[in-house]
């Protein structure tokens, strides 16, 4: 018997290594092109490591999240991101920050990381919460109401958003999965692609009259991080 576990660890431990070695690192930017000259056209997926001889404590560390972002913008909200732009300690630990404030009734608009999970704590205010699962799952919204100590969790890739319904302005500190999560507005990518998309295309996508879409694509749309 003790034979046939040994034999079934082992079967389980050679998947493993076998899936790991197989297992592409996730993507640090939007698209990574092949190139046939790295000397010509050459980009880093990530960045390069400093050599630890020289490493000191001011590479891990930043200051400044006691400071509230401006959120007087059309959206109502400022997001200040802790990424490995701005701590290099943080490459390749997968993991990042931000401070998210909100004005009275603003928002941080519906928008997706496409290379992180997003674990949100509120600090000072009142959140409703949500996100909307992908069509394999129905496209499902799960929403909540938080207060001050409250937490929810945005699984990575899904559509999600903040709205402060309150008078008063809210706080929210958010923890990501990934050194550079990357974020997608969806309003912003949507109606405001540079060049634009084409309007008969988000016509018979949205079910809008054109002149409907036409009017959205002229319309300023804020980035608030």
């Amino acid at each position: 018997m003790k034979g046939v576990h040994f034999l079934l660890i082992a079967a389980v431990l050679a998947l493993a290594t076998s899936i790991a070695s197989a297992y592409d690192p996730s993507p640090l930017q939007d698209f990574c092109v092949a190139t046939d000259d790295p000397n010509k056209d050459f980009f880093v997926n990530g960045k390069f490591c400093k050599d630890p001889k020289h490493v000191k404590a001011k590479d891990f560390f930043t200051s400044g999240l006691n400071i509230a972002g401006n959120t007087s913008n059309p959206v109502g909200s400022a997001v200040t991101t802790v990424n490995v732009d701005k701590i290099r300690g943080l490459n390749t630990l997968g993991i990042s920050l931000v401070r998210i404030d909100y004005a009275p009734y603003g928002e941080n608009p519906p928008h997706i990381h496409p290379r992180g999970s997003e674990i949100l704590v509120v600090v000072e205010g009142t959140l409703h919460v949500g996100f909307v699962s992908s069509n394999q799952d129905g496209n499902r919204l799960f929403t909540k109401v938080l207060n001050k100590g409250d937490v929810f969790v945005f699984p990575i890739g899904l559509i999600h958003f903040q709205f402060n319904p309150e008078h008063k302005p809210a706080v929210a500190f958010a923890g990501l999965s990934s050194q550079n999560a990357g974020v997608i507005t969806i309003a912003n990518s949507v109606f405001g692609s540079n060049p634009s998309i084409k309007a008969d295309v988000l016509t018979r996508a949205f079910q809008l009259d054109k002149n409907v879409v036409k009017y959205l694509q002229k319309q300023f749309w804020y980035d608030n991080n």
